[in-house]
């Protein structure tokens, strides 16, 4: 409890064992004036009447008070509830829309390797091609050659024989 609680309800138990040791007083009446008549009233017993009202209307404001509060607090909790299943609901959207850009980052990645592997696969293929094309072209020329030489040594040699 808190403290202002408990000064309340200690007040409350002064009041009523004050009004209860001095009850004799308090039922005492008294002439009383209220301006525009008087009455034989004790004087007690309407102090103690005024402080009981008094006493009510706090308690009543300090429930409407108290009820009020809690009510705010029960709409800013379901407030902060929908909030909170809006920021989850953006944040899954989010990682949802990140997995996409990464899986079509992915595709786009492995489409490059695959046509930068297929672009150098004809490179190679050509360079293969035009390797082999020179290799026949230094074999005929060889073979040219070869031949001359046969040629020349085969005259030179019918020269030297004759």
């Amino acid at each position: 409890m808190r403290a202002r609680t408990i000064f309340l309800i200690l007040g409350i138990f002064l009041v009523a064992g004050f009004a209860m040791l001095n009850v004799d007083e308090f039922t005492r009446t008294s002439v009383l004036s209220l301006g525009f008549t008087t009455m034989q009233v004790p004087l007690g017993l309407v102090m103690l009447l005024l402080v009981v009202a008094i006493l009510l209307v706090f308690l009543a404001t300090t429930i409407y008070m108290q009820s009020a509060n809690l009510i705010e607090t029960r709409q800013y909790a379901r407030e902060l509830t929908v909030q909170r299943e809006l920021a989850d609901k953006a944040e899954a959207s989010r990682f949802t829309e990140l997995r996409q850009y990464m899986e079509s980052q992915a595709t786009l990645a492995l489409n490059r390797e695959s046509d930068s592997v297929a672009a150098i696969d004809h490179r190679m293929a050509l360079t293969e091609n035009l390797l082999l094309e020179r290799m026949e072209q230094s074999d005929n020329s060889n073979a040219a050659y070869w031949g001359q030489n046969d040629d020349a040594l085969m005259r030179s040699r019918r020269l030297n024989a004759v």
